[in-house]
């Protein structure tokens, strides 16, 4: 918990400081008030009070009790802008460190649960901050000082204080210990509560096409169900603390008017009026002390919660990516080609390689294609170029110098990526198009013209119509033809399209296809497809079987020498059409 705290900036702990300095204000106050009314009851007991110390003994308390409400006003005001700075600071700590994971970490902590960390953990540790800082800092110091103040007044009185603190001190900690274990259980259920949400909504039409409603309700049911128990589970638990604590101060309260009461029949009768007056402060002190722990009663419902959180959050702090880009940029005169020198791959949780000892080199303006049964590892090929992940053995070349020491910046100047799911963001076309770099015109109508997008121009609102999330008012294929134009835009060196064709109608491929051979001649250009014709007028294809390189050469050249390629082109073609 210690640790996250770290993140607080300057500005927030000057204002942690004058919301100590207002507390210890406010509790001196608060614990001058029963002064005045003793001075009170002691002046009515004996009875020489007069009109003139009323007013003075109650305008100090009244003034005593506004003085604390301001304090406690203010220090309220600074706790809220602490906690949602500490938020801010924390949402965007986590979104910067969650970017720089590649899909290895990704995959190990999983998109639900970085999406909850990153939202509902964050949002326990504001609550901790905005609603328990007052009480956290406030409920030590009062019941210190209240049990400072009494412990010199009757050593009665004050021992049935401490064994009434003692009562409720071991309340909270079994209940804490009880609710600790269901806290961080909730987190976890709250993961999954999320992933099944997120995964319902995305996939609706699946779920509507296969009839799945109620199968979806009964998963989200049954996470439901359990948050819900575990919810419950704390909630009575920590339920159960309001009225321990109310008991304890009645019996506290009790105690100190019996001990009171046996202590004024043995005092003299001049001596009772001071020993009513003691034991009227004495009970404002111990109803001090109660309501101190009281306190700490509502920061152990918030605290454990927010313990959770703040490990599952330094979870992602602590965790550095596998991949560690070099720090100064490599120094190379050659431009557009790559190379793969005896490059093996295995995922982490795989005991088998998924490439093994692929060997080639590409030189710049070449077209080259890639295809392969289902599975054969295109795609995980493609993901060593701009490291998203690191081969195993061997070397990946870019320019002739490995990916490994290259800047992350070199690598994403150099390479631009239509991926094999057409993803994109709510917006319009053009902010689609030109993601994340400047607008131009001339080349947004470039891009547009490559990937044959001319829907564009039968919309409104043209390249500013409205893109909704994920781009569910786009068909398939105009999904994948703004993916090839945002790809296309970009200037760069290497131009991958990861089986970006496959929604297409064979006359838009071939007029895509033509459209990139056309006007990228001087660039590389990598196909990942499926359909041979798509690939064959390649400048080179990569035939992949289980990881392998068993075909690479011209589309006429692999017929007679790849028994692999041919099997696949004459699954998609007749003899007469190949």
């Amino acid at each position: 918990m210690i640790k996250i705290f770290k993140n607080l900036k300057k500005i927030d702990w000057l204002y942690i400081f004058i919301s100590i300095g207002l507390i210890v204000f406010s509790v001196w106050l608060d614990l001058t008030m029963p002064d005045y009314t003793k001075k009170l009851t002691t002046a009515v007991s004996a009875g020489a009070i007069v009109q003139k110390e009323v007013w003075k003994n109650g305008g100090m308390m009244l003034l005593c009790a506004f003085g604390s409400m301001a304090a406690a006003i203010a220090t309220g005001w600074f706790s809220s802008h602490i906690a949602a700075n500490f938020a801010k600071t924390l949402r965007s700590k986590l979104f910067d460190k969650i970017s720089t994971f590649t899909d290895r970490e990704i995959n190990r902590f999983t998109t639900p649960s970085l999406i909850t960390r990153t939202t509902n953990d964050v949002v326990q540790m504001q609550m901790l901050i905005a609603m328990g800082m007052q009480a956290m800092i406030k409920a030590p110091i009062l019941a210190i000082w209240a049990i400072g103040k009494i412990s010199s007044t009757s050593i009665e009185w004050t021992s049935a204080t401490l064994i009434t603190v003692a009562v409720m001190i071991g309340a909270i900690g079994l209940v804490v210990g009880l609710c600790y274990p269901k806290f961080k259980r909730i987190q976890k259920l709250t993961d999954a509560l999320n992933e099944i949400t997120r995964e319902s909504i995305t996939g609706v039409r699946v779920v509507r096409a296969f009839n799945a409603e109620e199968y979806q309700e009964n998963k989200f049911e049954k996470v439901n169900t359990a948050v819900t128990s575990n919810q419950l589970f704390t909630s009575r638990a920590m339920g159960v603390m309001m009225p321990v604590m109310t008991v304890c101060m009645s019996g506290l309260t009790l105690a100190i008017y019996w001990i009171g009461a046996v202590l004024m029949d043995k005092a003299a009768v001049l001596d009772r009026a001071v020993v009513l007056g003691d034991m009227t402060a004495f009970t404002q002190y111990a109803l001090q002390v109660v309501m101190a722990f009281m306190m700490l009663v509502m920061i152990f419902v918030i605290t454990p919660r927010a313990m959770v959180s703040s490990k599952r959050i330094n979870e992602v702090f602590d965790t550095e990516p596998s991949i560690e880009y070099a720090a100064e940029p490599a120094e190379t005169d050659r431009v557009g080609e790559f190379e793969f020198r005896n490059v093996s791959f295995a995922y982490p949780d795989s005991a088998t390689p998924c490439l093994s000892g692929l060997s080639f080199k590409i030189e710049r303006g070449e077209t080259f294609a890639i295809i392969g049964a289902t599975g054969a590892g295109k795609t995980t090929l493609i993901d060593l170029l701009p490291r998203y992940y690191d081969c195993t053995e061997g070397e990946v070349l870019i320019d002739g110098v490995n990916v490994k020491e290259l800047t992350k910046e070199q690598i994403e100047r150099r390479i631009s990526l239509a991926p094999q799911k057409a993803v994109l963001f709510k917006g319009d076309i053009k902010s689609n198009i030109t993601y994340g770099g400047d607008a131009d015109d001339a080349r947004i109508e470039r891009a547009l013209r490559i990937s044959q997008s001319t829907f564009v121009e039968d919309k409104t609102d043209g390249i500013l119509s409205e893109v909704a999330q994920g781009g569910t008012n786009f068909s398939g294929g105009q999904k994948q033809r703004l993916s090839i134009a945002r790809a296309v835009y970009k200037d760069a060196e290497i131009y991958i399209f990861d089986d970006t064709f496959s929604a297409l109608d064979y006359k838009t491929d071939m007029l895509v296809r033509k459209a990139i051979r056309e006007e990228m001649s001087d660039k590389t250009v990598v196909i990942v497809a499926q359909r041979i014709g798509t690939i064959k007028n390649a400048d080179r294809i990569l035939v992949l079987d289980d990881g392998k390189a068993v075909g690479l050469g011209k589309h006429d050249e692999l017929l007679r020498t790849c028994p692999v390629y041919k099997d696949i082109a004459l699954s998609q073609l007749s003899k007469e059409e190949l």
